[in-house]
């Protein structure tokens, strides 16, 4: 288990703004991480998925096509990878790929998870053992399949004798809740980037709000605030889970069905909304002299939630992982490279305390190459 391996994680996200590549070192408990690209996603094939996440009807035709196309996006954007770096697939042990989450239904009487992206493709066209599928296991075991990002947290980031929370904001906000004698908790927030980034494509035609510029020509609307607060899913307890099924632009859109406001101050409300939920979790688990908030994920980017985020949680040091010198932009692919990297070895990589799981298990299928 000493023995220095490399391995690459893929990850898309929620938001669906590229595909995530990271080229991992990992030699015991150490992580390095030696290089990363940004693939794109074609948009015609974005809006394809975004159609089957928002709940519109379809069949299993057009699910096996996007399970192939997505394969083949998958494959391509490793190799592109492997030629950014010079380096040949041989040297690689295998890819972690999350795949493309389409639904997420962990509660009800037939819990389950959907990600496309078929790992044979992925494994032939590469020529790498490839790792996928990572989060029906957890479910099995009667968790929610999420989040799986936690285990990875606390192998990196260690709670001495102050809490130490891990806040991803991706489309959707989760938290890694790391205190000294206490289990890990993890769990999602509520919305992250989602809704912000809608509402922006919606009114401005752009993916996302640049530097939340669109969001400071306006002001928070408490009426709107309220209304968003009260959605119910905020108020249950962890293990809890959620996606586009729930925090969507038809959501969202509902609660303004009453309401006259300026698009501006829709967003920024929203990103009031984001900052102020996550906020809430975060202070309750106020520990130590020294608490800190490492922000990773897209939103560690946006100027005004990391401010919003340091205005509401006075007692604690707010800042990017970059600071920590864990690249915030590459921190769930890493993940995955992680991921696979503990099913390769047979280790356990689910934390049972945070997805409700009854058991430890080593999370992910194995799909070999052909060589």
């Amino acid at each position: 288990m000493n023995t220095k391996q490399r391995f690459i994680g893929v990850m898309s996200g929620t938001s669906m703004d590229g595909v995530d590549t990271a080229l991992v070192e990992i030699e015991g408990s150490q992580i390095e991480l030696l290089a990363s690209l940004d693939f794109p996603i074609p948009e015609s094939l974005k809006q394809r998925l975004l159609n089957i996440c928002l709940g519109q009807e379809t069949n299993l035709a057009e699910i096996g096509e996007l399970d192939h196309l997505l394969g083949h996006l998958f494959a391509d954007a490793v190799n592109a990878l492997l030629k950014h770096t010079d380096c040949p697939a041989s040297s690689i042990t295998a890819i972690g790929n999350h795949g493309q989450t389409v639904y997420h239904r962990p509660d009800g009487a037939a819990p389950f998870t959907m990600q496309l992206g078929d790992a044979n493709i992925i494994a032939t066209k590469t020529g790498i053992d490839t790792v996928a599928d990572f989060r029906r296991k957890d479910m099995a075991l009667g968790g929610q399949g999420a989040p799986l990002v936690p285990a990875f947290h606390q192998s990196i980031f260690a709670a001495t004798d102050s809490s130490v929370v891990v806040l991803n904001i991706g489309g959707i906000a989760n938290i890694s809740v790391l205190r000294p004698d206490h289990p890990v908790i993890g769990y999602d927030t509520g919305p992250g980037n989602m809704l912000m980034d809608a509402w922006c494509f919606k009114h401005r035609g752009s993916k996302f709000d640049a530097d939340a510029l669109f969001a400071l020509e306006g002001k928070v609307i408490p009426t709107l605030l309220e209304t968003l607060m009260n959605e119910p899913y905020l108020a249950r307890t962890a293990p809890k889970s959620t996606g586009r099924e729930l925090f969507n632009l038809p959501w969202l859109e509902s609660k303004l069905s009453n309401l006259s406001i300026k698009p501006q101050d829709v967003q920024r409300t929203l990103c009031e909304y984001t900052a102020l939920t996550i906020a809430h979790q975060v202070n309750s688990y106020l520990e130590g002299n020294s608490p800190e908030l490492l922000v990773c994920g897209g939103g560690a980017r946006n100027p005004l939630i990391m401010s919003r985020l340091a205005d509401l949680l006075p007692e604690w040091t707010v800042l990017s992982t970059n600071q920590k010198g864990v690249d915030s932009d590459n921190m769930e692919a890493m993940a995955f490279a992680w991921l696979a990297q503990r099913r390769i070895h047979n280790l356990p990589s689910n934390l049972p305390e945070v997805t409700g799981a009854s058991q430890l298990a080593s999370l992910g299928v194995l799909y070999f190459a052909q060589h």
